[in-house]
């Protein structure tokens, strides 16, 4: 995402996705995971036994091929069902009657039930080099205990009796017997703390530790989204601004630093530090509390999240439960926002004041984290035809987070950035999906040179399709707000709403768009998305055909 580059100030160049300012390209790697196009809590009944039985049985039949000895056990954690009648169970895995780590595995069914493929955590063998611990089980704890009191040092009080479990661990590397402990206990100020430890049973080496601890009801003063809630992590008597409910996502300041460039490579000047805060109520809401940015930050990280997962089934930006990590107040009065796939986190400038505010609005929001989104799944190129496609799906499903957010205090529209804009722009938003082109720079209609414009501008094409499946052409309002959506051929289209919207292009995405989509393909993307969620004589495969012929895609 960004703004024309006349408006931008002299900063170092950053190697991002999607960065406001800069247009460099993606770099990311990509992961591959078939999506499902709509999310399910599990199959019920009897149609979930029966997937459960399909799967235990690939299992068994496929067992070289997947690793799955004799010595091994699987139990269902979760069954999803796709709306072509597919399955997708998930197992967790024992050895020797011991919990994995990274032993879970997704078996995918056909329609009728046959075996697709599978999903390892891990792909080598599960078998550590004993399971008798040389560890005793005291040690395992007290150890725990000790690296509890260190990570937070305010926790005098740690509560005896942790219970080590072993455990096999297979993350990463040759596997090997473990203990894992949460050690828990209280600050000096009665807040809980918590931790879990992961240690060698074998050697008695500190393995891994992560957070274990129960989540803090917070809010905070947020700069353009009003009061919002927000969890947070209570911890040596303060509270981090951490969400241990989404991958521990977390926000820190980056004290107006900016990260050193060579060329393509890039070190980090500005860390994020950790926002903290005593009571839990975040910023006053005004520019001058440095929190303030970021309650909209983190907000908007949440919101995006909970988006993609109770929307989509997509649990964190790579699907994988993992969070990411903002960074804001970086560099100095800078115009930009961008996603970095490298550290799997979003940064946020102040802006100048002049052109922008502080660019942490919740449609940017939306729009740098679906940048990461993409680079997991399709990876567009970041040049032509697909990389305006690469920007179209951020301005597409950063639009449909800030719908979801049902935010009174930034209420959903089809204009790409307008809360961060000053009058000093000269623009009411940095983009607009219904016309494109009310930007002066942008393409309303696809033809065969759009391919040679920034990628910002050729995603126009994507953006007037998108409005106009989502709500057909013509003039009309919107929750508030006017547009007037002509068609580049003279028809008229008839939205189908945002949802099947999100729906069909988030498929298209996920499970066929690939690096080098163009906006033929695109097309041919989206059209087979709705074959698979509603069908071809559907309205929706309809009018998604109706809504690219309107903008001169065939």
């Amino acid at each position: 995402m960004r703004i024309p580059r006349s408006t931008a100030l002299a900063t170092a160049a950053v190697v991002v996705a999607g960065a406001l300012v800069s247009a460099a390209p993606v770099t990311a790697a990509p992961v591959t995971a078939a999506a499902a196009p709509a999310p399910a809590a599990g199959a019920p009944g009897p149609d979930r036994a029966a997937a459960v039985a399909r799967a235990e049985a690939a299992l068994g039949a496929h067992a070289a091929q997947l690793g799955f000895t004799a010595a091994q056990s699987g139990t269902v954690r979760d069954v999803v069902a796709d709306a072509d009648g597919s399955r997708h169970v998930r197992f967790d895995r024992t050895y020797a009657g011991l919990p994995v780590l990274g032993g879970d595995l997704v078996v995918h069914l056909a329609a009728d039930g046959t075996y697709r493929g599978a999903d390892r955590a891990a792909t080598g063998d599960l078998a550590p080099a004993a399971t008798t611990p040389a560890v005793p089980r005291g040690t395992a704890a007290a150890q725990a205990a000790a690296e509890l009191r260190h990570a937070a040092p305010g926790a005098a009080a740690v509560r005896a009796g942790a219970q080590p479990e072993l455990v096999v661990d297979a993350r990463a590397g040759t596997p090997r017997l473990a203990w894992r402990t949460t050690a828990s206990g209280t600050d000096s100020l009665g807040n809980p703390v918590a931790l879990t430890v992961l240690t060698d049973a074998r050697t008695g080496a500190r393995i891994d530790a992560w957070d274990a601890l129960e989540t803090a009801a917070g809010d905070g003063a947020s700069l353009y989204g009003g009061t919002v809630p927000l969890q947070t992590t209570a911890s040596g008597g303060t509270n981090q601004l951490k969400d241990p409910t989404r991958g521990n996502t977390y926000t820190g300041d980056a004290a107006n630093k900016t990260d050193l460039c060579f060329g393509s490579i890039c070190f980090s000047r500005a860390p994020a530090t950790l926002l903290t805060d005593a009571d839990n109520h975040w910023g006053t809401g005004t520019i001058a509390d440095r929190a303030t940015a970021a309650v909209d930050a983190q907000y908007g990280t949440d919101t995006t999240w909970d988006y993609y997962r109770n929307v989509h089934g997509r649990t964190g930006i790579a699907g994988d439960g993992k969070g990411s990590y903002n960074r804001v107040h970086y560099g100095s009065n800078y115009n930009n926002a961008f996603w970095q796939d490298s550290c799997f986190c979003m940064t946020y400038g102040d802006g100048d004041g002049t052109t922008f505010g502080p660019l942490v609005s919740l449609d940017v929001a939306g729009h740098e984290m679906s940048h990461g989104v993409t680079s997991r799944s399709a990876k567009l190129n970041y040049s032509g035809e697909s990389g305006g496609l690469n920007e179209a799906t951020s301005d597409i499903m950063g639009t449909l987070v800030e719908w979801y957010a049902g935010n009174a205090a930034d209420q959903g529209d089809y204009l790409i950035g307008e809360r961060i804009v000053k009058p000093g722009f000269g623009k009411a938003a940095l983009r607009f999906m219904d016309q494109p082109s009310r930007d002066t720079k942008s393409a309303d209609c696809w033809s065969s040179g759009v391919g040679s414009l920034d990628v910002h501008y050729s995603s126009g094409v994507a953006n007037h399709f998108a409005y106009l499946l989502a709500e057909g052409s013509g003039a009309r309002v919107v929750n508030g707000v006017s547009y007037n959506s002509p068609t580049c051929d003279g028809s008229t289209v008839d939205g189908i709403g945002r949802d099947a919207l999100g729906r069909i292009w988030y498929r298209a995405l996920t499970v066929y768009m690939t690096s080098t989509t163009t906006y033929a393909g695109a097309r041919t993307a989206t059209l087979r998305a709705a074959t698979d969620l509603y069908g071809t004589g559907s309205t929706e495969y309809a009018a998604v055909a109706a809504a690219w012929s309107a903008v001169a895609v065939s």
